[in-house]
């Protein structure tokens, strides 16, 4: 699977509570979600995302709530993947099962700036158009590229059993 987009950087210590703040969850609906993504720490921020962008990030991403509805709001708003240094746990696991394409890479934060990416997501492969110079993230196991793929968990069981 192959990713292009533009760069949004964030910092280290991302919370859920940031990425969709509380008082947008009266909704599960992905396009609304999707609108208020990253409302809590840059207003406006789904309005300036197209279709395919990256956000590239700190350690820690996704960390405070378990609630899924932070990787549903990212997903929604268009953005094809998140690089980070490093991911809480329980968003990393619901990234995966909603079908949101996550990287961890070290050097990604420090370095990716204003840049175009083109991701090769099953070989973990970042490359910055900008500048032609390739990172390498951690890659995931075939299976949970395949969640990824299918488009999250639910979607990769029902394509299963229906063969």
């Amino acid at each position: 699977m192959k990713l292009k987009g533009k760069v949004h950087k964030f910092g280290d210590n991302v919370n859920t509570d940031e990425i969709i703040p509380a008082s947008f969850l009266s909704t599960s609906d992905p396009k609304e979600l999707g609108r208020h993504c990253m409302e809590g720490i840059e207003p406006g921020f789904a309005r300036h995302v197209k279709k395919g962008d990256i956000i590239v990030a700190g350690e820690n991403f996704g960390c405070g709530s378990s609630r899924e509805h932070a990787p549903v709001s990212i997903k929604a708003c268009g953005i094809s993947c998140v690089i980070a240094e490093s991911f809480a746990r329980i968003f990393y696991r619901n990234a995966i099962n909603i079908g949101l394409p996550i990287l961890e890479c070290k050097q990604a934060y420090k370095i990716l700036k204003n840049s175009l990416l083109q991701i090769e997501l099953d070989k973990g492969v970042i490359k910055d158009l900008n500048k032609d110079e390739v990172y390498q993230a951690q890659t995931f196991p075939k299976f949970m590229q395949e969640l990824v793929e299918a488009g999250g968990l639910i979607r990769w069981v029902r394509k299963k059993h229906t063969k």
